[in-house]
């Protein structure tokens, strides 16, 4: 039997086709391929560096090198009481063992090697001399990959380092790892196809956080004394919670973020921001004095030239400082609460000022503010970005309603409500918006944020304490529980400078208390979140301290008042 003409014509297209895709994801595996391996190449030259350098000096006190904090050791690198390569393969050595513990690192800056030995012939000092600062994967360094964990990133090294970098380097720091990140950035967990999950260093059935989850995972696990990531929703904070460690997201443009990449590119309704992450306090305030320099002023003029005043940073004057325990959104966990309530009493008790805040309106906040302001495009732009990628790690549920009609949008939106109002207002505010609708949103943001300082103001505050969410969730849970992200998305909404700073740890009460846990909507992400939140006794768990905006060197100083007391109260860090 004859098969006709235009059957056999287009049975061998559908074949090409089908051909012609196989092809194509067969090249994005070899590119993923090849990334690992450069990955694993990383970690053996990583190994060989310090082997060769354990071998030549053997007499070398790697742990008490590993156990100094960063203002004592860049004193001691500055004033040379301790040598630039003691300290720089210590810490190698250090990163290679969370690496494999973790997989958090993606790449070794090998040229970090040669800045090194460049940094003992000149003797040229910066505040950060000689010591060595692991990256965000997606801040760029010249001559490597800044892949948000898209393969289409691959092989795409950056012209040159970032601005921050540049200053990081400037100021005599050693930029000497590269580290993970979940696809696209926007996720608190921390997972891509390319290099794969990272995890906790303190418990590797937990997530280290997101989206600067592999420099959570780094320095809470001790390979890095100072980190820098980014944050457009608690990106620095979530993984500094996580992982017991401290982290400053300061206002928007305080630090330049040029040449360093976005989420979603564009859109001015959440404000990302620059920032560091560490093991206390006094090292963030010496990262900000580092890069709040005339460096970081003329590289970039779009950020305001305001020094680090040490005056507000040092001061000891008694705080007002205003305090909430809930948002009503995201019902706390039992050791959340109680961190906020101990943080509380310490502070009373240290001589300052504790006022009640009352916090309202914040599923508004989150829902008309910032998943409408960062999908004003109907998600769009998101959707590009995915385009031609294998998978879409985390983000399923976002690709899905972006990729939806307006009519269904509406429909989904209108059937969910009676049932699961919270996903149902997702659903709505994913729509795309008219210009006027986009404009009207920001003016709307603005007088919110004047709002809110008002009632800030009226209280006469200094600072604010909140809570922080945790302790770490699972594994895979910051997927299924994007709402969760309420206690700190605020603070981009607002643009307020926020830190976080590890407290208390979950003790067994907390876990008997969590049995009770339902949450203010009894929904299916409530009763998620008091899955996520279990069996979690000894995890960290920090609190919140807030800043008005460009007020960094006052959040900062509250931030070392609650470390201070938290440590004079606790023995866990």
């Amino acid at each position: 039997m004859r098969v006709p003409l235009p059957a056999l014509l287009g049975g061998s297209a559908a074949l090409l086709l089908l051909l012609l895709r196989w092809r194509r994801r067969r090249g994005l595996w070899r590119k993923v391929a090849e990334a690992q391996q450069r990955q694993e190449r990383s970690l053996v030259q990583m190994e060989t560096a310090a082997q060769r350098f354990r071998e030549q000096n053997p007499s070398v006190n790697v742990v008490s090198i590993l156990s100094l904090p960063l203002p004592e050791l860049s004193k001691k690198l500055r004033d040379g009481s301790l040598p630039l390569d003691h300290v720089f393969y210590a810490y190698v050595g250090k990163a290679l063992q969370i690496a494999t513990e973790t997989n958090c690192i993606t790449e070794y800056l090998q040229e970090s090697e040669t800045q090194l030995r460049k940094a003992k012939l000149t003797g040229k000092q910066g505040l950060l001399y000689g010591v060595p600062v692991s990256i965000k994967d997606s801040i760029d360094c010249q001559g490597h990959d800044s892949t948000m964990g898209f393969i289409k990133n691959l092989n795409k090294p950056a012209a040159e380092d970032s601005v921050v970098v540049q200053v990081l380097r400037r100021q005599g720091a050693i930029p000497f790892v590269k580290t993970n990140v979940p696809q696209s950035l926007i996720s608190y967990d921390c997972k891509n196809i390319i290099f794969g999950q990272t995890r906790n260093p303190l418990l590797y059935t937990r997530t280290p956080g997101g989206s600067s989850g592999g420099e959570g995972a780094l320095v809470g696990g001790g390979g890095s004394i100072l980190g820098i990531g980014t944050d457009v929703g608690g990106s620095l904070r979530f993984p500094a919670a996580f992982c017991g460690i401290c982290a400053l997201k300061p206002t928007g443009n305080r630090l330049s973020k040029r040449g360093v990449l976005s989420g979603v590119v564009g859109q001015k309704a959440v404000a990302a921001a620059v920032g560091p992450l560490a093991k206390d306090v006094e090292s963030l305030a010496l990262c900000l004095r580092a890069l709040l320099c005339e460096d970081m002023f003329s590289l970039d003029s779009t950020v305001p030239p305001l020094p680090f005043n040490e005056e507000v940073y040092s001061s000891t004057q008694p705080l007002r400082i205003g305090y909430y325990e809930t948002d009503f959104f995201t019902m706390p966990s039992p050791a959340m609460r109680r961190a906020v309530r101990e943080t509380k009493q310490l502070l009373e008790e240290a001589g300052h000022t504790l006022v009640p805040f009352e916090l309202t309106n914040v599923d508004y906040v989150i829902f008309n503010f910032c998943v409408r302001g960062m999908f004003a495009d109907g998600g769009t732009s998101f959707i590009k970005k995915f385009n031609g990628e294998l998978e879409k790690v985390g983000v399923g549920l976002l690709i899905c309603l972006a990729k939806s009609p307006h009519w269904l949008k509406t429909l989904l939106s209108w059937i969910a409500k009676p049932f699961v109002p919270r996903f149902s207002s997702i659903i709505a505010n994913m729509r795309a918006n008219t210009v006027d609708e986009v404009w009207s949103l920001h003016h709307e943001i603005e007088e919110f944020c004047h709002q809110f300082i008002a009632q800030w103001k009226k209280l006469n505050l200094d600072v604010m304490l909140c809570p922080m969410l945790g302790p770490a969730l699972g594994i895979g849970y910051p997927g299924k529980l994007s709402v969760a992200v309420s206690y700190t998305m605020l603070y981009n909404a607002l643009d307020f400078p926020a830190g976080v700073v590890p407290v208390t740890m979950v003790t067994d009460e907390d876990e008997e208390e969590l049995k009770d846990y339902k949450g203010y909507y009894r929904d299916w992400w409530d009763r998620t979140l008091a899955k996520a939140f279990g069996g979690s006794v000894g995890m960290p768990v920090a609190v919140q301290c807030v800043a008005l905006p460009w007020q960094e060197e006052l959040c900062l100083r509250f931030m070392k008042e609650v470390e201070r007391l938290a440590l004079k109260k606790n023995s866990f860090f």
